[in-house]
């Protein structure tokens, strides 16, 4: 693995923990939580298809 594959990785690491972190200060209930994880999901897959089909 090289170093540049290791850093991409720890940072990535480093976002979800910032993110996980976040979601959990507004102490939401696990079905309110699923529904926002989707709804994210939902969002950055329609953009990453609009760019991926149309080439923007």
């Amino acid at each position: 693995m090289s170093e540049g594959a290791l850093l991409s990785i720890t940072v990535l690491i480093g976002w979800l923990i910032l993110a996980g972190s976040a979601l959990a200060s507004y102490r939401l209930n696990w079905s309110k939580a699923a529904q926002m994880a989707l709804t994210w999901f939902a969002i950055f897959a329609g953009l990453f298809m609009l760019f991926r089909f149309f080439g923007l």
